[in-house]
């Protein structure tokens, strides 16, 4: 039988982790907004700026393309060990630790050398990755009941500094005259930031934290096993691989075409703010529907139509096929940042899920920008790549339907 002090210290317990999960603070909020923002920013800058790191590092089209293939592999690499480290450490200090090595790699990625610029690459993707895995099942935990609107929240912050980040980049680096290596690191400030905002949260690390209970192998491998489980996965991964491959080269397609550095930037920045609505609107439409196919053949229709569009339709729609573009990739990513949440049970499942997801899906995306740069290198022409995108706009047709299904892991 307990005694009477023991008593009161499990209910005073009790009653704070209430506290914490019935109302989250602001401040848990404002951190989930600041993470979010680096999440994208230091990927996106990298787009309107390869021409000039590939002129200047002396690199072929391939080895360029790697720059944004770095960092998704990083996060195919390391996304599976995620819930083994929250396990041991605690939620709050792994993402504490993961942004103080991205502000590190976004420094170390800004010194001059290709070493420097490959390796910086390499740390600020597996810290990225930490994120990437742990936001969903952190949302998921601390806004039970609020996951559409939390997750479009997330969603948006993300996707409106990666936009600023491909827009600014060029004048940042020509105009204000701080090279390719300023802009790129001009990002580590936001980053600072994200952890100074983030240190509140360490002292409610062992409160609500999330429980991730050890399984036998059987229940390991399940997951793998599971059919909807690889229907989430190929939609996360094809998704991504055409959001980055468009990141990495759709400023050098535009260029090819006459348009100006600047301007071919801003284009850019013109697909990621037209899906900066529908990342924070189809969230919460798909979070109060049962199956989400509807949202699935709306997507794949315009991912479609834009490809389509920029490879055989009129140049004088340019931007109507960007914006079509971006509106498609804001359904897909959308969806693919609730399917973790919709299609499991729990934060542990979700972090599973999403550790999966995301090891094989980028594992998946990481090819596209290299074999993208590869095919035009081999073909000197934008059409057998572009047909690439096509194909990938497909297949996520054909996943989406079946990740969409009302029914869980």
């Amino acid at each position: 039988m307990k005694s009477k002090s023991h008593f009161y210290k499990d209910e005073h317990n009790k009653i704070k982790s209430t506290i914490r999960n019935q109302s989250p603070s602001w401040l848990i909020i404002i951190g989930i907004i600041f993470i979010a923002a680096n999440l994208r920013a230091p990927l996106t800058s990298v787009g309107p700026l390869v021409g000039y790191i590939r002129d200047d590092m002396n690199l072929s089209n391939t080895l360029a393309g790697m720059i944004t293939t770095l960092p998704l592999l990083a996060f195919a690499i390391f996304s599976p060990f995620v819930p083994k480290l929250v396990r041991k450490f605690g939620f709050e200090l792994i993402i504490l630790i993961s942004i103080i090595f991205l502000t590190l790699g976004i420094i170390l990625r800004s010194f001059s050398g290709i070493s420097n610029l490959y390796i910086g690459t390499v740390v600020l993707g597996l810290a990225i990755s930490v994120c990437n895995v742990l936001i969903p099942s952190l949302i998921k935990r601390e806004f039970p009941k609020r996951i559409g609107l939390m997750t479009g929240v997330y969603s948006i912050s993300m996707n409106l500094f990666g936009a600023m980040a491909s827009g600014i980049s060029v004048p940042i680096a020509i105009h204000l005259g701080f090279g390719w290596q300023g802009a790129l690191g001009v990002w580590g400030i936001l980053s600072f930031v994200s952890i100074l905002l983030w240190l509140p949260q360490m002292k409610h690390r062992q409160i609500g934290t999330l429980t991730i209970t050890n399984k036998t192998d059987d229940q390991k491998m399940s997951l793998w096993r599971s059919p909807l489980a690889w229907q989430v996965t190929m939609f996360m991964g094809l998704q991504s691989m055409v959001f980055y491959v468009l990141i990495a080269w759709l400023p050098e397609i535009l260029k090819e075409q006459g348009i100006s550095s600047d301007q071919s930037g801003l284009l850019l920045s013109t697909m990621q703010l037209s899906l900066l609505p529908f990342t924070f609107i189809v969230p919460i439409i798909a979070g109060r529907m049962q199956s989400q196919r509807t949202l699935v053949c709306v997507m794949s229709t315009l991912l479609l139509s834009g490809t389509l569009g920029l490879l055989y339709g009129n140049p004088n729609l340019l931007v109507l096929w960007i914006i079509i573009i971006g509106v498609g990739g804001g359904f897909a990513f959308g969806l693919s940042m609730m399917f973790f949440g919709l299609r499991t049970k729990t934060p542990q499942q979700a972090a599973e899920l999403s550790g999966m997801a995301q090891s094989f899906g980028y594992l998946l995306a990481a090819i596209g920008p290299t074999l993208f740069g590869y095919l035009h290198d081999v073909t000197s022409s934008w059409t057998i790549p572009f047909l690439l995108l096509v194909g990938a706009s497909v297949m996520l047709f054909i996943f989406g339907l079946g990740a969409a299904k009302n029914r869980f892991i």
